[in-house]
């Protein structure tokens, strides 16, 4: 019996109409650049200004990150004994505590005594300034001389009477709230730490995405934690030499200096110059002459150039020396937003940045291979 095969009716599919769009002008293309730059300028005005009117609330939180990024090596070493994050925080937060009690102990009786007697070093000052009476009576006239061409009239000063006491019961609510919200920031950012990434990780749907936001969490904590923990230990070595070196020189209350050196040395370029300062003013009023006023002066500064061109590229690495100018500008923008804390988390988080564009533009060699080298091995 013969078979009977059958055909399918075949339909043809008619494809739409490719329609190529006209290419667009030059100036076309510039108004698209130019709308996408102001987007980026706009947000980076809006982000400078959020993080301005929130500096309250954004500083302490800010410092809590930036002192848990730092310690939380401390916290992972103790949950590898089967410690509990809360309770491995908690401890972290107790030797944080004790190290700041400590410190100040060791500055309060000195720190107290130069305060007592800010009045007669003053005086010794004027004296001991009174060589420079002939270019201060210059620069004097020449002031002098500018106000009757500009007609400026000079600045007023007025003072608001209020005593200490209104102003401490004034203040006193505002430096509380900070300081507790600095700890419960660095409690609980140092034990959600893993819990914080990892519901970060989830948000992040595509695969490669994901990949990249990890990458940014490693770098950041490797990055960070290590620059933090390996100044410390700088800044200390450093502030001992200089609290031995001015001791042996006969300047009073050396341990106090030594100690000053350590906190300033954390802000670069502007705490080196406030720590000269200091010293050559502690000079002045403890010798006579001025070759022995310099001696502190010297002493310091020859300490401080051994660190900063042999031992913390030794330590950190040649190539993890952010550029000076990099440095500067993180600093003063970041002294302009928030201060002394800004100071202090300026390298910090110039460090955070590079980590995130390290991994948004993986192919950009932005210097800092010597520390991904040591990560590596």
């Amino acid at each position: 019996m013969p078979t009977r095969t059958l055909k399918m009716p075949t339909r043809t599919m008619n494809k739409a109409p490719t329609v190529r769009l006209p290419p667009k002008s030059n100036f076309e293309l510039l108004l698209v650049r130019g709308s996408q730059v102001a987007m980026i300028f706009v947000g980076i005005i809006a982000t400078v200004f959020a993080l301005h009117a929130g500096e309250f609330i954004l500083t302490p939180i800010g410092l809590g990150i930036v002192i848990g990024l730092m310690l939380g090596p401390i916290a992972t070493r103790l949950e590898r004994f089967n410690v509990p994050s809360a309770l491995s925080a908690a401890i972290v937060v107790l030797l944080f505590i004790l190290s700041v009690c400590l410190f100040a102990m060791l500055v309060a009786s000195p720190l107290s005594f130069w305060l007592q007697r800010l009045p007669q070093i003053w005086a010794q000052l004027a004296t001991q300034l009174s060589d420079l009476k002939g270019p201060l009576e210059t620069f004097k006239s020449m002031r002098d001389q500018l106000r009757q061409v500009t007609g400026g009239e000079g600045l007023s000063v007025s003072v608001d009477e209020g005593t200490g006491v209104e102003t401490m019961a004034t203040l006193a609510p505002a430096v509380i709230a900070r300081v507790l919200l600095f700890f419960a920031s660095l409690y609980f950012f140092v034990a959600t730490r893993y819990q914080t990434r990892t519901a970060i990780l989830r948000v992040c749907f595509n695969r490669r995405l994901r990949w990249r936001v990890a990458h940014i969490f490693r770098d950041v904590e490797q990055l960070v934690s290590q620059y933090l923990l390996s100044i410390t230990v700088i800044n200390v070595a450093e502030g001992l030499t200089v609290g031995i070196g001015l001791y042996l020189l006969g300047v009073p209350s050396a341990p106090l200096w030594g100690a000053l050196a350590i906190v300033t040395n954390f802000v670069p370029f502007v705490g080196p110059l406030v720590m000269v300062a200091i010293l050559f003013a502690v000079g002045l009023t403890e010798f006579d002459t001025l070759g022995m006023s310099l001696l502190p002066v010297i002493l310091y500064l020859g300490v401080n150039t051994v660190e900063g061109q042999f031992v913390t590229p030794y330590v950190i690495g040649k190539t993890m020396t952010l550029n000076p100018f990099v440095v500067l500008l993180a600093l003063a923008f970041w002294i302009w937003l928030w201060g002394a804390v800004g100071g202090f988390i300026a390298i910090p988080a110039l460090l955070v940045g590079y980590a995130i564009i390290r991994n948004v533009l993986p192919g950009v060699n932005w210097g800092v291979d010597e520390l991904d080298r040591r990560y590596s091995r």
